[in-house]
């Protein structure tokens, strides 16, 4: 599996080739510079650890400014292992160097994009889970309407069974979206154009795995 670190910088739209107005989210990937080489024979496994987005020192613990050091590069505020790198990039993974979208994707290529929903706070069941509320408000139910309603049984079980869609916390999971295609590359700006749209907020960082 092969990838690249980037950040949103919102959505536009472009048209296809067949004509057709298609929305797409707009991120800046790298240029990533490889922190971190692993192998079989000292950790058990084939990976590469990229490095994305500038970190002042001041903010950076000693042991990671040691680990970018071996790595003759700045401290970096992102940082992603991804496992099992693709074959041609065998040699050119060396500690240090710099990987660019247009070395890892072509345009028409496939993507899955990782990023970090947008945080809701605290919400009730209607916003949550699409509840439809109580009903009508006749007979009394003037305050009912965006409601949980009942919540379980009486006497027995005597409880609320684990899972319940109740309010709480909404948003700010990490989520996965797959199979997004690649419309277009602007090498000279590191920019990357995918169909469909991507979780998060503007200036988050983005994971795109191929």
């Amino acid at each position: 599996m092969s990838g690249i670190i980037g950040r949103k910088i919102g959505m536009t739209s472009i048209f296809s080739a067949d004509g057709r107005n298609v929305a797409c989210t707009l991120i800046e990937a790298g240029p990533c510079v490889v922190t971190q080489v692993k192998n079989v024979e000292t950790d058990g496994y084939n990976a590469i650890q990229l490095g994305y987005a500038e970190r002042k020192e001041k903010n950076t613990p000693k042991a990671l400014k040691g680990h970018f050091k071996k790595a003759n590069t700045t401290p970096k505020r992102k940082v992603v292992e991804f496992r099992d790198f693709r074959v041609e990039f065998e040699g050119q993974v060396n500690l240090g160097n710099s990987i660019l979208a247009h070395e890892v994707f072509k345009e028409g290529d496939f993507l899955d994009a990782i990023g970090t929903s947008k945080g809701k706070g605290f919400q009730g069941v209607v916003k949550r889970h699409n509840f439809g509320g109580v009903g009508g408000q006749t007979h009394g139910q003037h305050n009912r309407l965006r409601a949980p309603g009942s919540i379980g049984a009486c006497s027995f079980p005597s409880r609320v069974f684990k899972g319940m869609r109740m309010a709480g916390r909404m948003g700010g999971n990490r989520v996965k979206v797959i199979n997004l295609k690649v419309m277009k590359l602007i090498p000279e700006r590191n920019l990357i154009l995918i169909s469909g749209s991507v979780p998060g907020p503007k200036n988050s960082f983005v994971i795109l795995e191929k």
